[in-house]
């Protein structure tokens, strides 16, 4: 990576890259295959955090009993990942460093305060989920650097998460993506909220402003409708072939109504 900058593109699963070459978007002069770099294929609990590999298919987050027992939001979005055979190849690293705004990961990352390990000729660094997303398909990767891990924090007592998707059809990149983690009290109030959008703005939307009308408040209809309305300020659709600007900022508010109305049950009943 180092030798060759930018005229080098790593192959992780191919699922972003093949298409884009495929299609004569990507021409790389050099693609550097990562797959026979050991020891970045892997799910564990480290403490406080969720750690998976790089290289890690969305179908071993899928099948992981960590995720399943621990962690719904995460298993709500890497259902939702194109079909199985995009699952079985893609990579979690893959996909965050495309950063296509409609992809399922990056709203998951920032909901859950994740992080990115890179690794290039400098060293080793992590680099938050709100400072790695930079621009449309641009993250704060460095060209001679590689994504060796995610991190992701796990679900606190009282926690409820839930990631929904708007698609024109099964498998299909979001036309909107919600993920919202909530932390509530024996009264209903929200301790902690944190929320992660996609398919509304030329990247991945962390929703400052929503999270603060939720903090400290009962989860209220009133409260839920007006972090809703707080959406309109922190998300910048475009049209495209899914769907008109506006169809999608009225989605978003309503999916992430639901989203929060999951996330709530899911705390309720002790689940995540």
């Amino acid at each position: 990576m180092a030798r060759y900058g930018q005229d080098a593109r790593p192959l992780a699963g191919g699922q972003s890259l093949i298409p884009l070459m495929k299609l004569r978007l990507a021409n790389p002069a050099v693609i550097v295959d990562l797959n026979g770099i050991p020891g970045l294929s892997y799910v564990r609990q480290q403490e406080d955090r969720l750690v998976i590999g790089a290289l890690t298919c969305h179908s071993d987050v899928e099948d992981s009993e960590i995720v399943r027992n621990r962690h719904q939001m995460i298993g709500d979005a890497v259902r939702n990942i194109g079909d199985a055979q995009v699952r079985n190849l893609g990579t979690v690293g893959g996909s965050l460093v495309h950063c296509d705004p409609s992809g399922d990961w990056g709203p998951v990352l920032l909901a859950l305060g994740g992080e990115v390990r890179c690794l290039g000729p400098a060293g080793e660094r992590i680099i938050r989920g709100t400072d790695f997303f930079t621009d449309t398909y641009e993250t704060a990767r460095d060209p001679t650097e590689i994504v060796t891990e995610v991190r992701l924090r796990s679900p606190q007592p009282g926690a409820g998460g839930a990631y929904l998707k708007l698609e024109r059809r099964s498998g299909d990149f979001a036309v909107v993506g919600v993920a919202v983690c909530l932390v509530l009290d024996a009264n209903d109030v929200c301790r902690e909220a944190a929320i992660g959008l996609g398919g509304v703005a030329p990247t991945y939307v962390k929703a400052t402003s929503a999270e603060s009308v939720l903090r400290g408040m009962p989860l209220s209809d009133a409260a839920i409708a007006e972090a809703a309305r707080c959406l309109d300020a922190e998300i910048d659709p475009y049209s495209d072939i899914r769907a008109p600007a506006e169809y999608k900022r009225a989605m978003a508010k309503v999916f992430f109504q639901k989203a929060v109305e999951l996330a709530r049950r899911r705390a309720t009943v002790g689940d995540s």
